[in-house]
């Protein structure tokens, strides 16, 4: 069985090899305190995503057991997350669950095609600033969109709060409806978030901040808004549902599903990587974005929404001793448990402690210190992609920031790849030993051969400044130095091409020293070899010097 870092083989397949009773038991454990954990957040993501609450359950059981089964990861936890948050939210607004049904669709079977044409390692080309940027991005749109329940406002009947800039402007406008008792529920709720971590880290903060929040509201009779006066609870496992499906809805929904799987593949790799360093293992990146797409399809096809790998229970899972996808698969079963008898109990919850707890998830997820440590320290291109990608996200949408970013992060690293390459035209003075053009030690090189060195890559953001390769009237030969040209690309090539036919022209002979294996490739299947002359083409300076000299005496 393949156990290559590419394989599709489920880690689930190889890690049942000497698989033990002692084993199974710490996966159990890990399991049960991972969906106690995951309990509250997949209501709290499921209320973040414009969806019932039961909805968020749904996500992890389904996604969580399929993802686990199919993935290529040894620890993995999936389930909703708050990348997702704002985009589910989004497309529920403007086009219903089916929309999102659609567009998750769309993104499952692009997660399948991405494993099937092995792109699992793609994702490396990602720049780290658009993760950070869009990530702490995607951070301050949660935290802004809690704002209305944590301080229990009131906004009129129509106000349309789908984009974050209307978030905003609702919350200003609306502020005088501030409610004080959701407010003190809300502070409560976040103090002891902050601080149970410090009393145990076995029992999840958030799941004694929502029984404190039910005490407080049920025992005081607070007027204060709960689940079960805004959402409809269900109890019911999920049911298979397929939407109404044409070519129109297909094509309106593409852009989103081809951002929820950049988004999904991005967040399970990178919680893979994280899972990764923390045991001393090493996934498999095409099997993970297999099950990933399985798992999404899976998901929203019996009532859930968009999930992927959860950094946190993830983290979680390998504290408590979970060390195979038995116990993501363990996470699921009990969480049906929990959906049957206690779903109905969680009508009960008050919104400002929700609202608390997607606060703690924003503040976890934004990496405020990277972001700040990149501001500092990173070069000025970088900080331009971060700044751009974070502003875009919460100005805009996902689609817009991932887009502009790597469209912003490639324009400026081709300008400082251009600053690297240069162009340098030599005195007619060489060193005996053909190294160095400035050394002390020089010997005359005749003013018929004019000598050029091209350091840096050749491509077509500097391709042009083989134009300024010039020759005198007494210029019989011009060699071209290319040591420090690792690659060249197919404008380059043309510019070569270009300057052959002038030297042609001019009666002027070509030769190549020290041509690296890529640019030998390209020219080679370009024809440019053949056109030159393969005995034009010399391993190092002094053997083109000779071959210039040789051309000279006939």
């Amino acid at each position: 069985m393949s156990t290559r870092s590419d394989s599709l083989t489920p880690k689930l397949f190889t890690v049942l090899k000497g698989y033990t009773m002692a084993q199974f038991g710490k996966d159990v454990v890990s399991g049960i305190i991972v969906a106690i954990i995951a309990l509250p957040l997949s209501i709290a993501l499921a209320l973040a995503s414009g969806v019932n609450p039961e909805q968020g359950i749904y996500t992890a059981i389904i996604a969580g057991f399929l993802i686990s089964f199919f993935g290529g990861s040894r620890v993995q936890i999936a389930g909703p997350t708050a990348a997702f948050a704002t985009i589910v939210a989004g497309i529920v607004a403007s086009d219903g669950m089916d929309g999102l049904v659609v567009a998750t669709l769309i993104a499952g079977i692009l997660l399948i095609l991405m494993a099937l044409l092995k792109l699992g390692t793609l994702i490396k080309f990602i720049p780290y600033t658009i993760t950070t940027g869009f990530t702490a991005g995607i951070a301050l749109t949660i935290a802004i969109g809690q704002c209305k329940d944590f301080l229990g406002l009131t906004f009129p009947k129509g106000t349309v709060t789908i984009e974050t800039p209307d978030k905003l402007k609702a919350l200003f406008a609306n502020i005088y409806t501030l409610n004080p008792m959701a407010l003190l529920v809300g502070v409560i709720s976040l103090i002891i978030l902050i601080l149970w971590p410090r009393v145990s880290k076995k029992i999840p903060g958030s799941l004694i901040a929502v029984f404190a929040g039910i005490f407080l509201v049920q025992f005081f009779d607070l007027k204060v808004n709960t689940i079960g006066d805004l959402y409809t609870i269900s109890n019911r496992l999920p049911a298979f549902h397929m939407p109404a499906i044409s070519l129109g809805i297909v094509r309106k929904e593409l852009s989103n599903g081809f951002t929820i799987a950049i988004l999904a593949a991005i967040e399970s790799l990178l919680s893979a990587v994280v899972a990764d360093s923390m045991i001393n293992s090493k996934h498999r990146s095409n099997a993970e974005l297999l099950a990933q797409g399985i798992g999404n399809i899976g998901s929203v096809l019996f009532g859930g929404i968009p999930a992927t790998g959860a950094i946190a229970r993830t983290a979680a899972n390998i504290k408590n001793g979970g060390r195979t996808p038995i116990a993501g698969m363990v996470h699921s079963v009990v969480l049906v448990a929990v959906l049957v008898i206690l779903m109905p109990y969680a009508s009960y919850i008050p919104m400002p402690t929700i609202a608390a707890i997607l606060f703690m998830v924003a503040y976890n997820m934004c990496g405020w210190r990277n972001f700040l440590s990149l501001c500092k320290k990173a070069p000025k291109s970088d900080i331009i992609v971060l700044i751009t990608t974070f502003v875009l996200t919460v100005v805009f949408d996902l689609v817009v920031a991932i887009g502009v970013g790597m469209i912003t992060a490639l324009v400026l690293f081709m300008k400082r790849m251009s600053e690297e390459s240069e162009l340098r035209g030599w005195q007619y003075e060489l060193d005996e030993n053909g190294d160095d053009p400035d050394a002390i030690e020089l010997r005359q090189v005749p003013k018929e051969i004019r000598v050029y060195e091209i350091d840096g890559p050749l491509f077509f953001g500097v391709a042009s400044m083989l134009d300024d390769i010039t020759a005198k009237d007494f210029t019989k030969v011009l060699i071209i130095r290319m040591r420090g040209v690792p690659a060249i690309d197919a404008t380059a090539m043309q510019a070569l091409d270009n300057l052959a036919d002038r030297a042609a022209k001019k009666k002027i002979r070509l030769i190549f020293s020290h041509v690296n294996a890529q640019p030998m490739r390209t020219m080679e299947k370009a024809g440019f070899i053949e056109k030159i002359g393969k005995n034009n083409f010399q391993p190092h300076i002094d053997d083109a010097l000779a071959r210039a000299q040789e051309i000279l005496s006939v």
